[in-house]
């Protein structure tokens, strides 16, 4: 039976600093769950507080049900895989996967089956004479992870655990991960800074930013619903522009409509991801194409009006279509958006005014 964690009103400080403040959290049973954040937004520490690593200053843990601030770290049942593997040099990979067991006087044989059991697991069965240095980059992290999963740990806790691998390694392991713990259901928080790999992972995402959790949902939720400014511009590039709300029409400060929105009227500022500008070439547009930059199957194109300058993302074949050109005109379409108040809140689906492309506008959902 997977396990669950229920973190209520954590708060860390380091002197003066406060690293996580009045943190809530609750990890459902056998969920792959990222807390994703900038650096210092306090993801390694609220792991490491799980863990037994760290104490907070207030607030519980609760690890099915059962108070785990009063259990040592080794008593809670976690396995911990840091970013730097941490494998022990003078090990080989069979005694540094068997090292957890050892400490706690496994028999032999219990030994010997479980580590066996792990090197076909992560698929290095033939490697288990080498020693760290005689391994590559994901065949370590491969190895910290079974020595984390040895001792069949109720819940697993992984900090940037790709951090430190190149893009070809980190995406093969990233669906490496993905499937083992499909076949386990072991639930398992990971710590990243990066958008992709939590979203491609992950069930459900936490973001974090300042010690706060900031939104929880999974990864399509908070794409399309961020509950502020700082997650839609945290998740991607976008085209920021000052608007104004008009009987339900939203204008850009600039002089152009932009869309419709269900809204009061008001000053906004709208964000609209370059794939949501549609440009088509028009000798008679309003916009002049400054750069065209194509890379293999997609392309940005830069385009600029009254000093203004936006940027839009498509396919290859879209461009071919669009027939623009550099230095030429265009016209700009926008299919979607989010706009938030001045204070960076209260995000508003921005809904198309192009006829075929209108889309339902509703509030984003709350943090």
């Amino acid at each position: 039976m997977s396990t669950e964690i229920d973190v209520t009103g954590i708060v860390r400080r380091f002197g003066p600093h406060t690293v996580l403040n009045d943190v809530d959290l609750a990890v459902r049973p056998g969920e792959l769950l990222a807390l994703l954040g900038p650096s210092g937004s306090g993801k390694t520490t609220l792991l490491r507080l799980i863990a037994g690593l760290d104490q907070p200053d207030s607030g519980t843990i609760n690890i099915d049900r059962t108070d785990a601030l009063r259990a040592k770290p080794k008593e809670r049942g976690v396995g911990f895989v840091f970013q730097h593997y941490a494998l022990f040099r003078h090990m080989t990979v069979f005694e540094n996967i068997a090292f957890a067991l050892r400490i706690r006087k496994a028999a032999k044989a219990e030994v010997n089956a479980r580590v066996e059991e792990l090197l076909k697991l992560i698929q290095l069965e033939s490697l288990a004479g080498r020693y760290p240095a005689q391994l590559s980059g994901g065949q370590r992290q491969r190895v910290a992870l079974a020595r984390a999963l040895a001792s069949q740990p109720r819940v697993l806790l992984l900090d940037e655990p790709f951090g430190a691998l190149d893009a070809v390694v980190r995406r093969d392991l990233r669906r490496w991960l993905r499937q083992l713990h499909e076949e386990m259901n072991i639930t398992t928080i990971f710590v990243t800074h990066d958008q992709e790999e939590a979203f491609d992972l992950a069930d459900r995402v936490v973001i974090m930013n300042a010690g706060k959790i900031v939104q929880v949902g999974t990864p399509i939720d908070i794409y399309q619903t961020p509950a502020n400014a700082f997650v839609h511009e945290f998740l991607g590039e976008s085209n920021v522009l000052p608007a104004v709300i008009r009987n339900e029409t939203v204008s850009a400060e600039a002089g152009f409509a932009l869309g419709g929105a269900a809204a009061p009227d008001g000053e906004v500022t709208a964000y609209i991801r370059p794939h949501h500008v549609v440009l088509i070439a028009s000798p008679g547009g309003a916009w002049r194409v400054e750069r065209i930059a194509a890379t293999g199957s997609h392309a940005r194109v830069t385009v600029s009006r009254n000093g203004l300058t936006i940027e839009a993302a498509m396919t290859a074949d879209a461009l071919l279509e669009s027939r623009l050109a550099p230095e030429g005109n265009a016209r700009a379409n926008f299919t979607g958006g989010t706009l938030f108040g001045k204070n960076g809140e209260g995000g508003i689906r921005l809904s198309s005014m192009v006829s075929g492309l209108s889309s339902v506008v509703s509030e984003a959902a709350p943090p």
